[in-house]
């Protein structure tokens, strides 16, 4: 791809970021339904849940004008008339409604298409209210951060865009994600960094996974390169507090170059391991490690690497701390072997 090809993926992923967060700030509605949670503590909390993930249950009130967000482990018993996209811990993924199992209090009881299903309320990992509308199925954030630096007039802009969407037996993301820095004496240094990613979940928590990625940074010479990507993963462990997923398969890498060094393009396998941990208080992590073994470059091999710290603020806002890695061992002419980038940004989530 060329350039002027690079900045329409820029343009389409701003404007596409805009338009859903702008259809998500309208496309509130006022709900009939009243569901109650019981806690640990006997307290009862009433109101219309919003959903359950990352072990935090949200429910909305009419006493209150925020939203609650309590942690799953304190509840007990679960009441509601709503319908729901349920996941557990095994990987089953469910239309249901969920009520406390009267037959075992200590169960829920999800009421499917299929038949009543009795489970542990630790064994539901995720939760999200099924309105028949896109947005109801639809996740959103967007950061941003700015750095100033008086000793060489450095400036820094940094801004990640995110969006998700789960269906019952798939999911789609997409991110975005740049950096600019300018300073004096120094040529101006860009960064940006695009994917799609589909997975589609099988039995026993296997997936198949399907990704285009696009990346362009200026430390490795790098255009733009485009990567695409499928596969086969598994999640190794997958609760309330913890998801650890594996995967494997094969990639097709097209580069360009910011110099006149001719373009390549090459077959290489992956093999990749995704952390997630979210049950820390307010804090949450991420990290994940792609490693890329070319198969018709001899000796040449790739690798990512990503770790983010999220701190959750009041309102949906968060404090992000990210740290990016891209290694290759075989870089063109001139080129760096390594390109790094540390993130501080402040930002937004639907």
């Amino acid at each position: 791809m060329r350039l002027n090809q690079l900045l329409s993926i820029n343009v389409f992923f701003k404007a596409w970021s805009i338009a859903l967060l702008i259809v998500a700030f309208g496309a509130g509605k006022l709900s009939a339904q009243t569901d109650s949670l019981v806690m640990s503590n006997g307290q009862y909390l009433i109101g219309e849940i919003k959903g359950m993930a990352r072990s935090v249950v949200t429910i909305k009130t009419d006493y209150s004008d925020s939203d609650f967000k309590i942690d799953w482990d304190e509840v007990r018993q679960v009441f509601s008339s709503q319908f729901f996209l349920a996941s557990l811990s095994d990987g089953s993924r469910l239309n249901a409604n969920i009520n406390t199992d009267s037959a075992n209090p200590a169960n829920i009881l999800l009421t499917t298409d299929n038949g009543p299903i009795s489970t542990s309320i630790s064994e539901i990992v995720y939760l999200k209210p099924l309105e028949g509308d896109f947005i109801s199925r639809m996740s959103a954030s967007v950061s941003v951060g700015y750095n100033i630096t008086k000793a060489n007039n450095l400036h820094q802009f940094n801004s990640r865009v995110n969006l998700g969407y789960l269906a019952n037996y798939w999911s789609l993301a997409a991110s975005y994600d740049a950096v600019r820095s300018t300073q004096d004496e120094v040529d101006p240094v860009r960064r940006t960094n695009a994917l799609v990613n589909f997975n589609y979940f099988l039995k026993n928590d296997w997936f198949l996974l399907l990704s285009q990625e696009f990346l362009s940074n200026d430390e490795q010479l790098l255009k733009l390169r485009s990567t695409t990507k499928g596969g086969l993963g598994k999640y190794i462990t997958h609760t309330n507090s913890t998801t650890f997923g594996v995967s494997a398969g094969a990639v097709w890498n097209n580069e360009s170059f910011t110099d006149d060094t001719p373009g390549r393009n090459s077959a290489e396998s992956f093999f990749g391991a995704r952390l997630d941990m979210f049950d820390v208080g307010d804090l949450s992590l991420l990290t994940a490690a792609t490693v890329y073994p070319s198969i018709t470059e001899k000796g040449r091999v790739r690798a990512d690497f990503k770790f983010d710290l999220k701190y959750d603020l009041p309102h949906d806002f968060f404090i992000t701390l990210g740290y990016t890695h891209n290694f290759d061992n075989q870089p063109i002419e001139g080129a760096s072997k390594n390109d790094f980038v540390f993130q501080t940004s402040i930002g937004w989530e639907l």
